[in-house]
């Protein structure tokens, strides 16, 4: 199928992009990597008037370890996340993560932002974030602002960023010391989206034991969604088999992701329980 007719916007600024949003408002698309946007405008599921392609917005594609933060422009693709080793170093679940975006084709145009801002639930970067408790910096003609990931995703496909508004900037913060990761996913073929997933981080004393730890889902909810009852099972333990078992069932005991033909929500909550344990196992494992 073919777009519905849209004018087209090419800016050269930061400034200029902020300008046509604060112009157009709700009647605008910002085309960043267009691996989400692209095919909802080729079936007419959205039908914007103008598309503001930020691709020639100078600025927005920097990727660098600052300090005690990882910080990556809204135009960083996913495949140079990927292949960053200062990224993978810092903060290695979202390397993680982004491998099992898609296909190398769809990582090597898809942008980290991109991703952001579409919030689907079953994408990988969101719920990576959101376990690593993510900050997300915008701009608009108006000043700038920031966004904890607790407050940035609002439902399917939506967020709390405004119609003039433009994501520029996400701030990770690194993990602490004697910090492992992990992120596991099930999909019926390889590149579809998942039918359900989990990212763990599992931070440990000297004997091993949780001091910390952050467990998010994926597909469980409308959003990316913590597990708190989980993270709190875990803390002062060994994350062993019996550990993780229970923390697993803590997860999900009160989600109900949506069931469709690929899975019943019952299914889908088992499907999800077994990730967390997953995950959970392969956090304990890693760099040990």
């Amino acid at each position: 199928m073919k777009p519905p007719p849209f004018e087209y916007h090419d800016p050269r600024s930061l400034d200029e992009a902020l300008a046509l949003l604060a112009e157009h408002g709700e009647d605008a698309k910002v085309l960043a990597g267009g691996q989400s946007l692209v095919p909802l405008l080729n079936f007419r599921l959205a039908r914007p008037d103008r598309l503001v392609d930020i691709n020639g917005v100078g600025g927005l594609d920097g990727l660098r370890v600052d300090g005690g933060e990882l910080r990556l422009g809204a135009l960083v693709r996913h495949s140079a996340l990927e292949r960053s080793a200062d990224a993978a170093e810092a903060v290695p679940l979202l390397r993680d993560a982004v491998q099992l975006v898609g296909h190398v084709q769809i990582r090597n145009r898809g942008t980290v932002g991109g991703s952001v801002v579409h919030a689907d639930p079953a994408a990988e970067l969101p719920v990576a974030l959101t376990a690593l408790g993510a900050r997300f910096r915008v701009r608009s003609a108006r000043g700038e602002r920031e966004i904890d990931v607790q407050h940035l995703f609002v439902t399917h496909l939506t967020t709390s960023i405004e119609p003039d508004e433009l994501l520029t900037e996400i701030v990770v913060p690194l993990p602490p010391p004697r910090t492992r990761s992990a992120f596991v996913e099930f999909a019926r073929r390889h590149g579809d989206f998942a039918l359900g997933g989990a990212a763990v981080l599992l931070t440990t004393d000297d004997g091993g034991r949780v001091t910390e730890a952050s467990i998010a889902l994926l597909a469980a909810a409308p959003t990316p969604l913590r597990a708190p009852r989980a993270e709190r099972a875990l803390a002062g333990r060994l994350p062993d088999e019996d550990a993780a078992r229970e923390a697993a069932a803590l997860a999900v005991a009160e989600i109900e992701p949506t069931g469709d033909i690929h899975g019943s929500t019952e299914y889908r909550r088992g499907l999800i329980e077994a990730m967390v344990r997953r995950a959970i196992l392969a956090a304990a494992k890693d760099g040990a």
